[in-house]
C-alpha cells in the first residue's frame, strides 16, 4: 500500500487496526485470550518486550500479575501513591522493616512514609533482587556500546525516565527499584552471587494497597555476566480486587507488617477512602 500521500498513510495506518503483534497492550484488557478469572475485571493486559517499558495507575485493590514468558525478562518496578507522588517505593525501608533482604510471597512494598504500596500475595520465582536496582547509562555503554533509549541495549534508568515523564515526574523523583524474575544472594564474604532467573513461566503478583503509580522496565539485571544483551518478553495483567484488610493473615503477619497496614488505613480514613 503506497504511503507517498496522505490518502495512502491514512489507508496503511487504518488498515493496521486489529493487527496483534508479539509485545503490545491489549485494549480493552477484557479482550486479552486467557484471562485470570473473570474478564470483565481485566483493567491491563500488556506483553512488553525485552528493552522496553510501560506504566499504569492502578485502583487500591487491584492485583496485577507478571510473568517471565521466556526465562530471561527482568521486571526492574517502581511504585508511587497515585495522587502524591512524593510518597513512593522506599526499597531501604521494604529491605530493613521487615528484617528481610529477599522479596517473596508475603512481602510488603513499603513507601518512604511507613505505608504499604502492595504487598506480594503469590511467587513461583523466587529469583528476585532489592540490592543492586536497575541498570543505567554509563554501565550499559561500558558494557554493550549503548545505554540510550532507542538503542538495541537501553538502561533500566533511561526507560523509567521516560515512563515517569509520561505520568509528571523527573528524573530527581527516580528512586531506588527493586528487581523481580532474576536474582542475586549475598555470599558470606559480602559478594553477590547472580542466582540468574527460575525458567519460563514464573510469575509473581502483587495487590494494591493504595492507588499507585506503576513503572516497570523490562531489561536486563545489572550483575548478569552474560555479555550479550538478552531480555525477553514480560507479560503484565492485572485485574480488580480487594486490599488486604484485618483479619487477612498477611494483616497481622508481623507486628512491623501491621504498624505498616495500619498507617495506610489511617491515612485512607482520614481521607475518606476507607
Amino acid at each position: 500500500m503506497a504511503t507517498e500521500t496522505t490518502y495512502g498513510a491514512r489507508d496503511h495506518a487504518r488498515a493496521q487496526e486489529g493487527a496483534r503483534v508479539a509485545a503490545m497492550p491489549v485494549v480493552p484488557a477484557a479482550d486479552w485470550p486467557e484471562p485470570p478469572g473473570d474478564a470483565g475485571r481485566m483493567v491491563w493486559a500488556e506483553t512488553v518486550a525485552g528493552g522496553n517499558y510501560t506504566h499504569q495507575v492502578l485502583a487500591r485493590g487491584t492485583e496485577l500479575r507478571l510473568t517471565d514468558l521466556h526465562g530471561d525478562a527482568c521486571a526492574h518496578l517502581l511504585l508511587y501513591a497515585a495522587d502524591r507522588p512524593w510518597e513512593r517505593l522506599n526499597v531501604a525501608d521494604t529491605v530493613k522493616v521487615q528484617w528481610n533482604a529477599y522479596l517473596g510471597k508475603g512481602v510488603l512494598l513499603l513507601s518512604d512514609q511507613g505505608r504499604v504500596l502492595a504487598s506480594l500475595v503469590a511467587d513461583t520465582s523466587g529469583r528476585h533482587d532489592a540490592l543492586c536496582g536497575t541498570s543505567t547509562l554509563v554501565r550499559n555503554t561500558e558494557r554493550y556500546g549503548d545505554g540510550t533509549p532507542q538503542s538495541d541495549s537501553p538502561a533500566g534508568r533511561e526507560l523509567f525516565k521516560l515512563a515517569a515523564a509520561k505520568n509528571g515526574l523527573e528524573p530527581r523523583d527516580l528512586p531506588p527499584s527493586l528487581s523481580f524474575f532474576q536474582g542475586v544472594r549475598v555470599l558470606e564474604d559480602g559478594a553477590l552471587d547472580f542466582t540468574g532467573s527460575a525458567g519460563p513461566g514464573a510469575a509473581v503478583t502483587l495487590r494494591a494497597e493504595q492507588d499507585v503509580t506503576v513503572l516497570i522496565a523490562n531489561v536486563p539485571h545489572p550483575a548478569d555476566p552474560r555479555p550479550d544483551y538478552v531480555s525477553t518478553p514480560l507479560e503484565v495483567l492485572a485485574w480488580r480486587g480487594s486490599p488486604t484488610a484485618p483479619g487477612d493473615p498477611l494483616w497481622d503477619a508481623t507486628p512491623e507488617g501491621r504498624r505498616a497496614f495500619l498507617n495506610t488505613a489511617e491515612l485512607l480514613a482520614a481521607r475518606g477512602l476507607a
